[in-house]
């Protein structure tokens, strides 16, 4: 039975990062849930209810940016925290128009992928 407190839902267009994040996440303990795009955010969103999310900037189709504002903007989805993950060098240019509460640089350590969540879902 996995815990309920420890639900993200990862989006990202890139197969190998959702695997590679799946994969450790889930060693952790969290329960994974993963994206290829982030079209009907708020529906997908919705059924997993995640505690954090990380999302990527190039996301399919409308891009991380947009995507993060529709889910701060839902009243029952805009206190998930969001972290927003890209190898952008204005990555906190973005991650601050997107509304996210923090943003983490790719290429990332596992180390410091584990303490941008756990600091996040502390700070929720």
């Amino acid at each position: 039975m996995s815990n309920p407190e420890k639900r993200i839902a990862i989006f990202d267009d890139d197969e190998e990062i959702l695997s590679i994040c799946r994969f450790i996440l889930e060693d952790k303990g969290w329960e994974v849930f993963t994206f290829i795009d982030c079209n009907e955010i708020t529906e997908k969103v919705s059924s997993v209810l995640p505690d954090v999310i990380l999302m990527d900037n190039w996301i399919p189709d409308e891009g991380g940016v947009i995507a993060t504002r529709k889910l701060k903007k839902d009243e029952k989805l805009k206190n998930i925290p969001v972290i927003y993950f890209s190898a952008n060098s204005d990555i906190e240019l973005l991650a601050s128009h997107a509304g996210a509460e923090t943003y983490l640089a790719k290429p990332f350590d596992i180390e410091e992928l584990e303490r941008y969540i756990n600091t996040a879902v502390k700070n929720k």
